[in-house]
């Protein structure tokens, strides 16, 4: 499967794709405290090895009812980050979240707008998805401005634990009937309706 807007192209990720994304995974990109650090490792090596284990667990675990689609994200070709799609139970609430990171110098060109453009087009114009969810810390303007700009609207405050503490998370919502179709490009998509548990 493929998706595409002007020069942002979005492929699974591979395991060959697996260096290239580990070489440029950004320090800013916070992680889920949650997840277990090896002790004797680093900070730094336990992120890579978060990193990676999340792309292997995400397809490992892969089924209708809980999914998480990892894409690689090129610019011309060039690849420069990771966009994801996942929903729970997404045959009966149709809603899917999504999160994302861009490599430090691939930011500031719009790519960060075209790949969430571009999951959003998959979901609402092809999967069938009713409302598209999503959260960022609220010191985190860019990743908020991005949201508004395609439509969300905010819908609460929660705190979260990290690495540096307690942090507020604004989250927002989009509905279907608020989004506005852009012209992605969607291949490959019949081979793999099942796994989204969606009919043509």
């Amino acid at each position: 499967m493929r998706l595409s807007i002007g020069d942002v192209a979005l492929r699974p990720v591979t395991d060959a794709d697996l260096p290239a994304i580990d070489a440029m995974f950004p320090d800013d990109d916070e992680q889920d405290p949650r997840w277990e650090h090896f002790a004797g490792l680093s900070a730094q090596r336990n992120r890579h090895r978060l990193l990676v284990q999340r792309t292997w667990h995400h397809r490992g675990s892969w089924s209708p009812s809980s999914w998480c689609l990892d894409l690689a994200v090129e610019v011309s070709g060039e690849l420069v980050g990771l966009q994801a799609l996942e929903a729970d139970d997404f045959a009966k609430l149709r809603t899917v979240d999504s999160g994302s990171w861009l490599a430090v110098h691939a930011r500031g060109r719009g790519t960060a707008m075209a790949m969430r453009t571009a999951i959003l087009g998959l979901a609402f114009d092809h999967l069938g998805a009713v409302a598209a969810i999503s959260c960022a810390r609220v010191d985190n303007a860019p990743s908020l401005a991005v949201s508004r700009r395609l439509g969300y609207v905010e819908n609460g405050v929660s705190l979260s634990d990290s690495p540096g503490g307690v942090v507020e998370l604004q989250h927002l919502r989009l509905t279907r009937e608020s989004w506005a179709a852009h012209p992605v490009k969607v291949t490959g998509l019949d081979a793999c309706r099942a796994w989204f548990a969606v009919s043509d």
